[in-house]
């Protein structure tokens, strides 16, 4: 197994990731969090994000998505 870069549309769409794009809404960009278990056990945590998302854009993201998943009692309205 190789430790280079590589395309992982085919690893999420077998993994059954699936997101909601409306017709005529464009994709501008996108990060990947994938929890990697490698042939040992052990596991890792990888990003990848697709050109042009600066450091700002994916920290906004990250930060985002970690408002969404929170529990709507913690979400902080202020």
């Amino acid at each position: 197994m190789s430790d280079e870069a590589r395309p992982v549309g085919d690893v999420l769409d077998a993994i059954g990731i699936r997101a909601t794009v409306a017709d005529g809404e464009l994709v501008a960009g996108a990060m990947v969090l994938l929890k990697v278990i490698d042939n040992e056990g052990d596991t890792r945590l990888s990003m990848a994000y697709s050109d042009g998302l600066g450091w700002i854009e994916r920290a906004g993201m990250l930060r985002i998505a970690e408002r969404m998943e929170a529990p709507s009692d913690q979400v902080d309205e202020g």
